[in-house]
């Protein structure tokens, strides 16, 4: 949506086609304190404010899932649902999703989504199962609403920010698992409870839990574009901080592209660039 922002601030016809929300992730955000100028948002909030801006500068938006993407030199053809959709640039900014486990119990007391199944869990007892900022962020939202949050971890430190683990450590409902790996769910029909083992001592230990939230990373969703941009051995299309893909007139924003920093602010950066560069393509 920033790409869409800048592209319309230059007065070319822009088209956003989006296959869910707009916002992307960002919207299970409860709240984002990292973003500069603004000192506390819902992440829900800021993508419909920003929608509505790239609204009012002529973005169009369609909601649909692109199958194809074509380059044919000077025109791209992008095909979403029945329909093909030609333009003279094309900024990918398909982020990432969460990287899923194939567990049992899915839906019945194995969630994916903190913000999305929480409250069906308040008053409970609940785990999280990862080490970065996803986790951390499940964590403490969670611990705002359940009686005890465990957080499972298989290393010895996480990987998220220093704060949000400073945080969490001061919850008194909230217990660190760490060196553990989650070696067994156990239940009927529903989750009651997972089996973790230590890595150091090889102890295992059966937690009494309603449900588990898994965050152990997320993965990019570029198959389509395979054939049109390069991508490497984890899926993410490959281009430097200039968002240019290996093919021409084509250009790779946010989460989905090759990076060091995944982060709401830098996502927007890219949008910023792509667009500026899409737009100098095109002319």
């Amino acid at each position: 949506m920033t790409a869409a922002l800048y592209a319309g601030r230059a007065g070319k016809s822009v088209l956003v086609i989006e296959k869910e929300s707009v916002g992307g992730q960002i919207i299970y955000s409860p709240r984002v304190e990292n973003y500069p100028g603004i000192r506390s948002i819902s992440g829900a909030d800021y993508a419909v404010g920003l929608y509505e801006q790239a609204c009012a500068l002529g973005a169009e938006f369609l909601f649909d899932e692109v199958v194809s993407l074509k380059d044919n030199g000077e025109d791209k053809t992008v095909t979403a649902g029945q329909k093909e959709y030609k333009s003279k640039s094309v900024i990918i900014a398909s982020g990432v999703r969460h990287r899923h486990l194939g567990i049992e119990f899915l839906g019945e007391g194995v969630s994916y989504c903190a913000v999305c199944d929480g409250a069906f869990y308040k008053g409970k007892a609940v785990a999280v199962a990862g080490g970065g900022n996803t986790a951390l962020s499940d964590a403490l939202f969670l611990s705002n609403i359940c009686k005890k949050v465990y957080l499972i971890h298989r290393r010895d430190t996480f990987r998220g920010e220093k704060k949000s683990v400073e945080i969490l450590s001061k919850k008194e409902n909230v217990e660190f698992v760490l060196e553990s790996n989650i070696t067994a769910l156990n239940g009927a029909d529903t989750l009651s409870g997972v089996t973790v083992k230590n890595n150091k001592t090889g102890i295992e230990t059966a937690l009494a839990v309603n449900c588990l939230f898994v965050a152990v990373g997320q993965e990019p969703s570029n198959a389509v574009f395979a054939s049109v941009t390069a991508l490497d051995e984890s899926g993410f299309i490959i281009a430097s901080e200039n968002c240019k893909t290996s093919a021409s007139g084509i250009f790779a924003a946010g989460d989905c592209r090759t990076k060091d920093v995944r982060q709401l602010t830098t996502a927007a950066a890219d949008g910023a660039i792509s667009a500026i560069a899409a737009c100098n393509y095109s002319e």
